[in-house]
């Protein structure tokens, strides 16, 4: 007995692919986390290293490093952008015709 399994596209956002709620808002958090692990692995810190200098437990250096998202509030990682000695820039503009959404994209930087 065979079975045909369709496969779709995504769209390049998973968790609107998924159905998501604030789709949009998960993507932007999970990047930006995303970029923070990068940043701490470039910087060679540990754990510890990283908690003592975040100001937040070991374990939510964990949660951080492990892509827990519910752990952390889009400001909270601006905060810890920040004391990892970050910017963040926030542009407001309009939408355009074809954008669902306001916010669609967050856009990193990798050479900061």
């Amino acid at each position: 007995m065979s079975t045909k399994e369709k496969i779709h596209r995504g769209n390049g956002n998973i968790f609107e692919d998924i159905t998501v709620a604030h789709s949009e808002r998960v993507m932007a958090r999970a990047q930006i986390m995303s970029r923070l692990a990068d940043i701490i692995k470039e910087q060679g810190l540990t754990q510890k290293q990283v908690a003592e200098l975040l100001g937040i437990p070991q374990s939510k250096v964990s949660c951080l490093m492990n892509g827990k998202l519910s752990m952390f509030s889009l400001d909270h990682l601006f905060e810890l952008l920040n004391a990892l000695d970050r910017d963040v820039e926030i542009i407001i503009k309009p939408k355009t015709k074809d954008e669902k959404f306001a916010t669609t994209h967050v856009l990193l930087a990798a050479s900061l």
